[in-house]
């Protein structure tokens, strides 16, 4: 039995779709509330069959922060899948996400070495990784160094990890992959597909930083064969990078309006100007009591060049990077067909 969290997400349901079309049998975690529909309508981009995979699937209400919970719903369980985690670059999330992140990553790995689970893929973040100064690469030995400038996000993701790494002192076996950002078609409202809606609403300003991009079903691709019988043993407990290539926001975000047939972005946002952009957001988001439509963590270095290497994952198994390009253009054919 495989158990999965975060199976309503962009990684989570990608993963449930990969695992259910090889007849494998899942049980995935959901909150009572969760919404299932796009779960089905990711599965609808790949297969005509998206109805009957989705059936396929033991769906269960649950919380990873209810131990108890946890521990009785693994039972049965030899493998696990970890994609569950709060992402909220919102600073007033920031303990709950914190709390969510750690907490839950810490119950999970306690109810899985109460039921003896054999081995389990966490799903990090290159934002638990440390940063190289002048663009030198980042790669999996690079040390996450506690500072103010961390993210809310990077911190619980660099604690959630700790959690995996006791469990490995105390007798589970585990890989960590860290990917960069993730492109592929989800909600058009959240995670990095939103980048697609956000482009084809009109984007007039770009930066340009430098960061990383994977395909989606590259990060998919690399889980799965980490836990397969052929690479886990050689594989395990250790972290694995993912990252296909670094680019520029303004050259990503070019070739997301050229795939979409929208103008490209066409004014730069200079450091000076996404600071006053973010403090006049937090200001309007007093008045409307809504979540601020650009936060300080997320303008804060949009311009600063971050270089990622990931290619320890292709010497360790048989894999090859979708090109970024490639993924843009996978997943803008797939928004235009939802869009129009």
């Amino acid at each position: 039995m495989i158990f999965v969290t975060g199976g309503t997400g962009l990684v989570g349901s990608h993963l449930l779709f990969e695992l259910t079309k090889g007849g494998e049998k899942v049980r995935a975690l959901k909150r009572p509330t969760s919404n299932l529909s796009q779960v089905v309508k990711t599965f609808s981009y790949y297969t005509n069959d998206a109805q009957k995979l989705f059936d396929s699937i033991e769906w269960v209400d649950g919380d990873i922060l209810d131990y108890f919970a946890l521990e009785e719903l693994l039972r049965g369980v030899d493998v696990i899948y970890h994609c569950a985690a709060i992402v909220s670059f919102d600073g007033r999330d920031r303990s709950r996400m914190i709390g969510n992140n750690v907490e839950g990553t810490s119950n999970l790995i306690n109810a899985a070495l109460e039921n003896q689970v054999k081995r389990i893929c966490h799903v990090s973040s290159i934002a638990a990784l440390g940063k190289r100064e002048n663009g030198e690469m980042v790669n999996e030995e690079t040390n996450w160094i506690p500072a103010k400038k961390h993210s809310a996000y990077s911190e619980s993701k660099f604690f959630s990890e700790a959690e995996i790494w006791r469990g490995v002192e105390e007798g589970i076996d585990a890989v960590i992959v860290n990917p960069s950002i993730i492109l592929g078609p989800g909600n058009w409202e959240n995670s990095s597909a939103k980048f697609f809606k956000t482009v084809w609403d009109g984007m007039k300003y770009y930066t340009r930083g430098v960061t990383g991009y994977v395909d989606v079903r590259d990060v998919v691709s690399v889980m799965l064969q980490l836990m397969n019988e052929a690479h886990f043993e050689r594989c395990k407990n250790q972290r694995y990078l993912l990252n296909a290539e670094n680019l520029t926001y303004e050259e990503v975000f070019n070739q997301i309006a050229d795939a979409i047939g929208k103008p490209r972005p066409s004014v730069f946002a200079s450091d000076f100007m996404t600071a006053i952009a973010w403090r006049l957001a937090k200001v309007g988001s007093w008045f409307t009591r809504k979540q601020p439509v650009l936060t300080k963590e997320v303008a804060t270095g949009r311009n600063d060049i971050n270089n990622y290497d990931g290619s320890k994952i292709i010497t360790a198994i048989n894999f090859q990077y979708t090109p970024v390009s490639a993924s843009i253009k996978n997943t803008a054919k797939l928004f235009l067909a939802d869009v129009k």
